[in-house]
């Protein structure tokens, strides 16, 4: 499987707040921000500059878009991404969304990251101004 992806520009934080956190959302600045909640934590994918302060943060992620809509009757999207990064020592934190898939990698690994992905047969893509 070959997937159209694009780097988004921003520097991403991955965040840990407490499940019951009363959190707002803050204007929506960047090209992705994620909120799940679960009964034990509430995580939260951001740009740098939104992170809440009273979180855990982990700082300094880059994201690889996948160019969408995807259908739902596809299988192992996923997975032609993670393995060629775990192939290359890569970690991930996976982001999916209704139309879409965001793999983030810390940015240190970027380059090797890209290089693994097109090595798989996938195609990188400069991002465009309206994302």
């Amino acid at each position: 499987m070959s997937l159209n992806l694009t780097i988004l520009p921003e520097r991403f934080a991955v965040c840990r707040l407490q499940s019951g956190a009363d959190f707002r959302e803050p204007a929506a600045r960047s090209s992705l921000f994620a909120l799940t909640r679960t009964t034990d934590e509430l995580s939260l994918v951001c740009s740098e500059a939104d992170a809440p302060l009273e979180a855990l943060i982990e700082p300094g992620w880059r994201a690889f878009k996948v160019t969408g809509p995807l259908d739902f009757a596809l299988t192992g999207i996923l997975a032609s991404l993670a393995n060629p990064l775990a192939d290359s020592g890569v970690g991930i934190f996976a982001v999916s969304t209704y139309d879409t898939d965001y793999v983030l990698v810390k940015e240190t690994d970027l380059p090797r990251a890209a290089q693994a992905l097109q090595a798989a047969g996938h195609s990188i893509h400069p991002t465009k101004n309206s994302e």
